[in-house]
């Protein structure tokens, strides 16, 4: 296989091996996993007029998989309401590197009128599924009506490139029906390996807040220039509504792709030195090939003649009716409702722009009567269950981190023939925990929640959230406990950030246990404050910082710069075997030649000792251990004998 990278057969049909034996058999490839039948076509009934499927040899003279190559003008959506599907095709056709990857060896795969005997009706495409991608085999069998595709087809009669790969997409979800109504991010994220974020143009104040409107363009700027794909869809207020046509020509309920982005220049620019007025403008086109926008900058509207020949030919400005037309950002803001974005995060070494430390996760929940099992608990709103739900841990390493995280559930379309097939309500929730936890939460003490993803019914939640160095749990949930279905969990930091599943219930019995015993309590202790404390400079500061210790085992603190009344919010758990032993607490001030102490406090951590938070006097240590330090340090401890109550 000559493609760069390898694909994992889908149904264990392997491309190369069907097509050898076709050869060898000579005979053209017949799809047995996805037959010419009605059941490939519908799940919720017969077609309502007989359907034949044609062979592309059978529909023209000279097939071909590609005529002049790709392009995003290629294609019609057909009689299905997949325009979603569409939208993604042409989004995929502006960029080779990737229709490439979907399409694989397409110059072996494409019709040769040289050597007719070395076709055989058999062609394979790439999905990415799951953190993987799947090659998909199809034969050339397409639906028709009286000699016409059904479906997606291409501009050209002869070319097939767009009919082929709706077929390998419709047999991974089950049938063609299985891909009326989606979501362009959707699709692309199964032709890319993208991330996928919505948008909700209101929700964000798009569609009438300037200032917000300025930051979504430069977002979606950088997103279209490093690669990404947009698309956007007006939500119908009424069933009644979907596909109908606006005053402005505008198609409800209906994906459209954007395919440029750009700060158009109004007016001639007379001198070089002179900066002429910019406007937001955006590009988008409609999958029907025809309805376009009427308003401002349309094609044939007043307001291009304030622009020049020179910027129109420089962005491409055409005047045919072909389904692409231009609008300022901001009237685009306050006519589309929705936005789907999907964002190639960039984690190689060698580019020249920001590159990003990913972590990939999979899961399941999954239910189970007893409680330590059971992975399906729902959302926080089921307090009972939520902590059952699986949990995963990653650390922040820098002072401040932007942290991208991407929650994808199983796809569901496959399950439609079932009465089933809905996207579950998902979401997942983000808490700050002890910087040593190892172990999965089973209370919630001192765990602060830091982030909550929106829960909606999308096969893909993201998140952009900034956050402190610490370590984090995240816990994904369906809305609902007791839901079972296969989740993907993707994580993008600055730096590693050691993403892992927490899967003991309390630490594993280890060789040490066998001399001094198994832990007997387990405590937490949460560092909010130290203050009062000893000036270490001229200036009247200190760098302190803090460190919980029990037994061997310590965890520090962040330093924190030129102050006596330092604010933390560093955070233990211990699983102590002498229970007898206290845990200390040192403050110390950071020195470049030598650390001074600074006074400590020695805590009991009893179950029975108040779960408050207390202010306490720091003392000495060693031999002057009964003397008073300047300062208090503010701590919350908690201690039970139950190893899974904490």
């Amino acid at each position: 296989m000559s493609s760069s990278f390898s694909a994992k057969p889908f149904k264990d049909q392997t491309y190369w091996e069907l097509k050898r034996q076709c050869i060898d058999q000579k005979k053209l490839f017949e799809d047995p996993e996805f037959p010419a039948s009605d059941a490939s076509l519908f799940y919720s009934g017969p077609p309502p007029r007989k359907v034949e499927w044609k062979r592309p040899k059978e529909l023209c003279e000279d097939p071909r998989l590609f005529v002049n190559g790709i392009s995003s003008h290629d294609l019609y959506q057909g009689k299905l309401g997949n325009c979603w599907f569409v939208a993604a095709c042409s989004c995929l056709a502006l960029r080779d590197n990737l229709w490439q990857k979907v399409i694989p060896n397409f110059k072996e795969q494409e019709w040769d009128p040289r050597r007719p005997e070395k076709y055989t009706g058999i062609f394979h495409f790439n999905f990415w599924c799951f953190g993987e991608w799947i090659d998909v085999v199809v034969d050339d069998r397409l639906p028709t009506f009286d000699g016409e595709l059904v479906f997606c087809h291409s501009k050209e009669h002869n070319e097939f490139w767009s009919a082929l790969l709706e077929k390998a997409y419709a047999k991974m979800a089950g049938c063609y029906e299985a891909l009326d109504s989606g979501n362009t991010a959707e699709a692309l994220v199964d032709f890319t390996g993208a991330v996928a974020e919505s948008i909700d143009m209101a929700k964000g104040k798009y569609d009438r807040d300037i200032s917000e409107q300025v930051r979504l363009f430069e977002e979606l700027l950088k997103v279209h220039r490093r690669g990404g794909f947009i698309s956007c869809y007006i939500t119908p207020l009424s069933t009644r509504d979907f596909e109908a046509e606006t005053a402005m020509g505008l198609i409800q309920g209906h994906s459209y792709s954007v395919t440029e982005i750009r700060k158009v220049s109004l007016g001639e620019q007379l001198l070089s030195c002179v900066k002429s007025e910019k406007l937001f403008m955006i590009r988008l086109r409609n999958p029907w090939g025809k309805k376009e926008w009427n308003g401002a900058w349309s094609d044939e509207s007043e307001e291009w003649t304030n622009v020049s020949d020179k910027e129109r030919k420089r962005i491409g400005l055409t005047v045919d009716n072909d389904g692409e037309f231009w609008m300022s950002f901001e009237d685009w803001c306050k006519n589309f409702t929705d936005v789907d974005i999907c964002r190639f995060v960039n984690t190689s070494i060698f580019s020249i722009h920001k590159t990003w430390e990913s972590g990939l996760m999979c899961g399941t929940w999954r239910k189970n009567p007893d409680p330590l099992l059971n992975r399906s608990g729902g959302c926080l709103n089921n307090r009972a269950t939520f902590l059952q739900n699986p949990q995963y841990v990653f650390d922040v390493k820098k002072v401040e981190d932007k942290v991208l995280i991407s929650l994808q559930q199983k796809d569901q379309r496959v399950h439609k023939k079932e009465g089933k097939g809905d996207n579950f309500v998902i979401g997942f929730e983000i808490f700050k925990v002890e910087d040593n936890r190892n172990c999965r939460m089973h209370t919630m003490h001192i765990q602060e929640k830091v982030a909550t993803s929106n829960y909606i019914d999308m096969r893909t939640v993201f998140l952009k959230v900034l956050l402190k160095r610490g370590r984090y749990v995240l816990i994904p949930t369906t809305f609902s406990p007791g839901v079972e279905t296969e989740f993907m969990l993707r994580i993008f930091t600055d730096v590693p950030s050691k993403l892992r599943e927490l899967k003991l219930d309390k630490p594993k019995p280890e060789f040490l246990d066998i001399l001094c015993g198994y832990p007997k309590r387990v405590s937490q202790i949460k560092i909010s404050a130290a203050e009062g404390l000893e000036s270490q400079d001229r200036h009247g500061g200190a760098n302190p910082y803090v460190i919980a210790r029990c037994g061997n085992e310590k965890v520090r603190s962040p330093v924190q710069q030129g102050t006596v009344n330092a604010v933390f919010i560093t955070q233990a758990i211990f699983y102590r075997r002498n229970v007898k032993q206290p845990i200390t607490v040192q403050v110390w001030h950071s020195d470049i030649f030598c650390d001074r102490f600074l006074g400590q406090v020695r805590l009991t951590a009893s179950p029975s000792d108040s779960r408050d938070l207390q202010t306490l006097q720091l003392w000495g240590r060693g031999r002057q251990e009964a003397d008073k330090m300047p300062g208090h340090i503010s701590v919350k401890v908690i201690s039970s004998d139950d190893l899974l109550q904490l």
